[in-house]
């Protein structure tokens, strides 16, 4: 199969619906990759308390939809880095599913010696609609064809509040975390081979930014929506730094009544997540 060139004519290529099903084991594997862990995560690693789903854990199914529409594309792995991710869930994710997952490219911007590429994608059940997920991917070296530089990263509309934040929770990664994470699908070797790393530029393997991205959204489920997954809608964040083997996250939150702002640094004090925006359901 001949791949495309990265250039505005993606935008719109499209994913068929694709079939796809997980079970329980699959969604508390998931929620041990993001580093829940007994006792207090129990709901979410323990059939017997439901279990209960993450709701970020819908960037799995979602990460299968991209995949189909990336290999579509001439697109070298270590040159990938993900920029940001949404995560929209229109009722809780139950923890047996058999759904269809479609998406389209909705973006491409041209940054030069980069490219930005924008897709969405949407999972649905059997009662209808299931959940949206939205990501942009970083492509170095996939730039210079002429396009549009799109949005700059500078006008980040959920900047953090020059306030103390009203919530702070402190969750530490373990060595293995990243090892773990990608047994739920988001196989990337950047994250388990150090050789691969360092061949890509980096001084070693570092923890997916998806990992980052379920620990944040399993931190607001906790602490600001008070572990309800009903109440749980959306989170949305900017990828900002790595986060490296036995980092700790702490992730801020500012209570901004209908919505919270959110941003997550590790122990260093580097942002690893910026311009985070999380809502509850009505």
């Amino acid at each position: 199969m001949t791949k495309l060139p990265i250039n505005g004519d993606l935008v719109g290529l499209s994913v068929e619906p694709i079939a796809h099903s997980w079970t329980e084991r699959d969604t508390m594997l998931y929620a041990l990759g993001i580093g829940c862990r007994p006792p207090e995560d129990l709901d979410f690693v323990y059939e017997g308390r439901g279990p209960k789903v993450v709701p970020t854990f819908a960037v799995i199914p979602g990460l299968r939809a991209m995949g189909h529409a990336m290999q579509r594309i001439d697109i070298n792995l270590a040159a990938l880095l993900h920029g940001e991710q949404s995560v929209v869930t229109h009722r809780p994710l139950p923890p047996n599913a058999d759904i269809t997952v479609d998406g389209e490219i909705v973006a491409v911007w041209d940054k030069g010696k980069a490219a930005v590429i924008e897709f969405e994608g949407r999972g649905s059940d059997a009662d209808g609609p299931l959940f949206t997920v939205g990501a942009s991917l970083f492509v170095l070296g996939g730039g210079g064809w002429g396009g549009e530089r799109g949005p700059s990263g500078s006008s980040a509309t959920n900047a953090a509040p020059e306030r103390d934040p009203d919530i702070v929770v402190e969750r530490e990664t373990r060595p293995e975390q990243a090892a773990i994470y990608r047994l739920s699908g988001d196989m990337n070797p950047m994250h388990i081979d150090p050789e691969f790393a360092t061949k890509a530029g980096f001084p070693g393997t570092f923890n997916h930014g998806l990992c980052t991205f379920g620990t944040i959204g399993h931190s607001v489920l906790g602490a600001w929506c008070g572990g309800d997954v009903d109440s749980f809608e959306s989170i949305e964040g900017r990828f900002a730094d790595q986060v490296w083997p036995s980092d700790t996250i702490l992730t801020k939150i500012w209570d901004e009544g209908d919505h919270a702002i959110v941003e997550a640094r590790t122990q260093r004090d580097n942002v690893v997540v910026s311009n985070g925006r999380a809502t509850k359901r009505s």
